[in-house]
């Protein structure tokens, strides 16, 4: 009567019994990876994100299907809040801003960026200090400290010379924080042959790759109270920065390549791996 009443046929009635009996293997498999990529990204992957992931690992998969499985589980991600930039336009007359946002380079090495950011830890603040491979947004080196001074971006940028095996003809660009202008930091750089670049006075677009990345770390991946420990910190960070991020991470500039993947592609298709 029911069929009747609606117009349709007993056996498509029937079709769908049996079709609800039936497992969905791949669906469950498909379900079971979304919410392990979700899970690593400590609710912070989107279904974009999540979609490139899973096709990198060979699922064969589209955003409306991650989507549509996400909704199914209750999984929502969280959302960066609107960043506000003052802009400015004055500029360190001894220190001129050489990058001038050319934020697209050509091989490694060529143009580092570094910036500082606070993380609260053991009821206190600490200072994080990073530094970032234009060529493909990779950290390459980074330091953790509780005091904000000169030697905290030296250690970044020492971790970052020897890890990329000292290179020559470098360019550092960085914000006018008086860690960077302070001699100490200046003595290095001429040390290492690096040319300095700063941007015009509070105008972050000018270092915005540094920006992103904080951001990123800040919404993604930081507890919202901070840190219990400065070793919990310091593991953490460490595992965000040099391993999810640099090798786990979709990056939208090396169109869905984690940097440090995106770097040894680019490197082989060079020659230079």
């Amino acid at each position: 009567m029911v069929c009747s009443a609606f117009g349709i046929a007993r056996s498509s009635y029937y079709e769908h019994r049996r079709s609800r009996s039936r497992i969905d293997v791949e669906r469950l498999e498909q379900r079971a990876k979304v919410n392990e990529l979700f899970t690593q990204s400590r609710s912070s992957a989107g279904s974009r994100m999540i979609m490139t992931q899973m096709q990198g690992e060979g699922y064969e998969i589209g955003r409306f299907r991650v989507r549509r499985l996400m909704r199914e589980m209750n999984l929502t991600c969280k959302q960066p809040g609107p960043h506000k930039y003052k802009q400015a336009t004055v500029e360190r007359p001894d220190i001129p801003n050489c990058l001038n946002r050319e934020f697209e380079v050509q091989a490694p090495n060529q143009v580092w960026c570094g910036d500082i950011t606070y993380i609260w830890v053991q009821n206190r603040w600490y200072y994080l200090a990073v530094v970032l491979d234009l060529f493909t947004r990779r950290v390459v080196g980074w330091t953790l400290s509780d005091r904000p001074d000169g030697a905290l971006v030296v250690k970044a940028l020492e971790m970052a010379y020897e890890q990329r095996g000292k290179p020559a003809g470098l360019m550092f660009h960085s914000d006018q924080g008086s860690q960077y202008a302070s001699r100490t930091f200046r003595q290095r750089l001429w040390r290492y042959r690096i040319q300095q670049s700063m941007s015009r006075r509070g105008n972050c677009w000018d270092n915005s790759p540094m920006e992103r990345l904080f951001r990123s770390y800040k919404s993604e991946w930081m507890p919202a109270t901070g840190y219990i420990s400065a070793s919990e910190a310091q593991r953490d960070i460490s595992f965000y920065l040099m391993e999810r991020y640099n090798w786990q991470r979709p990056h939208q500039y090396n169109q869905g390549q984690p940097p440090a993947v995106a770097e040894e592609k680019l490197n082989l298709l060079s020659g230079n791996g």
